[in-house]
Order: C-alpha cells, then sequence, then structure tokens
C-alpha cells in the first residue's frame, strides 16, 4: 500500500525551531518528525512514499534523498499552502489503489495498524482513527458524528458548535474515490480546500467510512511545547532514540 505524508506546511506557530527548517524536519526525541512519520508508515507495510514538501523542501529532498529503509520516495511540490485537499492532489498521478495518509506533523504511538486492516476488508471505502477530546477543545479540530456501527455519518471543519467530541488524528486510509471528491471541493471560510469538507462529499455519496478509536496517543507538534510533551511521551514509553541521525544514514544506506 502506497503512503502520503503532507509535509508542505511552514510551521509559523514552531516558530524559531522552523526558521530555517519545514516543521517535518523539527527533531523530536533525536530525529525529524518525518522520521517518525516514515518509520511507521513502512512497518505498517508502506511500499512507497508519496511526499508532499513545500516551505523549505530541499531540505527534506536533501535528508532523505530517494528513499528511506529500503521504500522509495516520491516528492510532490505544493506551492501554495491551499489545504489537505489541494496538497492531496499533488500527488493525484501517483496513486494507483488503496492508500495511507499521514499528516507530517504528527507524532503517535497508537493502533493505527487497525485503521490499515479495516481497509483491507474491502467494505470500507475509507478508514480513520479518531480520538475523544474535551467538548470545549472540539471546535478546533475536524469532528466527526458517527452511528451505532461506527460508521461516520458527519464530518465538520472547526465548527463552533461540534456534532460531538470525536475527531479525526491526521491518520487515514482512502479509496482513490477522495481524489474525485477533492476535485469538488471548494474553498471554506478559510480559503482552503479541506479534507473535511472531501470526506463529507464521500459519505454523502453513499461511501462507508469508519471509525477507529485511537488506542494510546498522538501529539500534533504545533508549538515548541507540542515538541517538549511527545517527547516526554515517547520518553514515558520507551521510544525515545537519541541517535536519529545514524539510524537514518543507516536506514538511506540499505
Amino acid at each position: 500500500m502506497q503512503a502520503v505524508v503532507l509535509a508542505a506546511g511552514e510551521g509559523t506557530r514552531l516558530r524559531p525551531l522552523t526558521e530555517d527548517k519545514p516543521k517535518g524536519m523539527v527533531e523530536v526525541a533525536g530525529k525529524p518528525i518525518l522520521t517518525h512519520c516514515f518509520e511507521q508508515l513502512v512497518e505498517l507495510g508502506a511500499d512507497e512514499l508519496l511526499v508532499v514538501v513545500g516551505y523549505k523542501k530541499q531540505a527534506i529532498i536533501e535528508y532523505y534523498e530517494d528513499e528511506f529503509a529500503g521504500v522509495p520516495i516520491t516528492y510532490a511540490h505544493q506551492r501554495e499552502q491551499k489545504g489537505l485537499a489541494h496538497a492531496l492532489l499533488t500527488v493525484e498521478d501517483h496513486i494507483d489503489d488503496d492508500f495511507m495518509l499521514m499528516l507530517g506533523d504528527n507524532i503517535f504511538q497508537a493502533n493505527l495498524d487497525d485503521v490499515v486492516n479495516r481497509q483491507a476488508e474491502s467494505r470500507a471505502d475509507a478508514a480513520f482513527l479518531v480520538e475523544e477530546v474535551p467538548w470545549e477543545e472540539a471546535s478546533r479540530y475536524g469532528v466527526c458524528d458517527t452511528n451505532k456501527y461506527g460508521e461516520i455519518t458527519e464530518v465538520v471543519e472547526k465548527p463552533d458548535d461540534p456534532p460531538s467530541n470525536l475527531v479525526m488524528t491526521g491518520f487515514y486510509t482512502f479509496t482513490p474515490e477522495i481524489l474525485h471528491a477533492c476535485h469538488l471541493v471548494q474553498p471554506s471560510n478559510r480559503g482552503e480546500y479541506e479534507i473535511s469538507d472531501a470526506i463529507d462529499l464521500l459519505i454523502h455519496s453513499g461511501r462507508t467510512i469508519d471509525a477507529i478509536r485511537m488506542d494510546g496517543w498522538r501529539t500534533d507538534v504545533g508549538y515548541p511545547e507540542d515538541r517538549e510533551s511527545a517527547e516526554e511521551r515517547l520518553e514515558a514509553a520507551g521510544a525515545v532514540d537519541t541517535d536519529g541521525d545514524a539510524d537514518q544514514a543507516d536506514a538511506t544506506a540499505e
């Protein structure tokens, strides 16, 4: 299964950490955030990494070159950051079957394999990891509503009045049908082409989308303090690697 990683963002909220590098190259526990993403995707069976780059893209391309741990990397350039649906369309020509999608600023220690396994059952047109957050925080995310079968019936991006406190986490699996929906999305009030709107179009066209509740944790590294939180969690889980650069050198040499 191919894996798409969205890593084009500028990371303005992470400054000064992103003044000279893209967000995905900010180190967490001794290695770039993108290395954490790639390691997990390779472990999940990714046979190609499709990486969407933008801000200071050369730092990513020069660091990882054309493969990671023996898995080939294909890069696509998002020239303007116009939302996740827009970013996904930059790799449209490379996608030929079901694929994983991961946001390149998230650190996961969770049941991502459950999402991939659900997609493989072929009953679902998409599946993604969701988590419950405090109600007062739900309006910061893409919020999901589900039926009694665990199927997603509605997705709303950053709503003023959330229909639930169940939110998307940044890891998804899709069939190529999501690409058709992305073409139909109109700019949101934020002026962006939202992936949540594309998902909602799939739902209203009768597609089945399953919500997999997160078992574990994830940290969206949006602010400097999030980086510290992720490092503390990884250390507590015994997953800290202080020799990340050496690991990457070994991986790219394989």
